[in-house]
Order: C-alpha cells, then sequence, then structure tokens
C-alpha cells in the first residue's frame, strides 16, 4: 500500500503572491540560485537543458504578443 504524497508548493505561493508581491521576488532569487548551482555542478550541460526548456514558453510569449 502506497500512501499519496501531496506538496502545497503551487497553492502556497499562488495564495502568498495575493498577500505580498515580494514573494516573486524570492522565487526570482531562488531559481536563479538553483541555476548557479546547476552550472556549477554540471557545467554548459544545465545551461542547455534549461534554454530548451525555455523554448515553449518564450514560443507562446511570442504568439501572445503578436495576437491583435
Amino acid at each position: 500500500m502506497t500512501a499519496k504524497v501531496r506538496i502545497p508548493v503551487i497553492g502556497h505561493v499562488a495564495r502568498d503572491i495575493g498577500h505580498d508581491i515580494n514573494i516573486v521576488f524570492y522565487i526570482l532569487t531562488i531559481l536563479v540560485t538553483l541555476m548557479v548551482v546547476a552550472i556549477k555542478a554540471w557545467g554548459i550541460a544545465a545551461l542547455v537543458v534549461s534554454y530548451v526548456a525555455m523554448v515553449p514558453v518564450i514560443f507562446a510569449l511570442l504568439i501572445w504578443i503578436t495576437i491583435p
């Protein structure tokens, strides 16, 4: 029998952003720190993986800003 483990990260962050906008800057700081640690650990491969992961996001952003 396996127990379901739920980690309420997204909902918690979404509620906190409604109360305090500074949470966004904390999250950005954490993401940048994780990226620096990944680059120190794995080198250029961490950059390549993160850039490949950002391609759909940038593509959707470009479509969104060009829709009249």
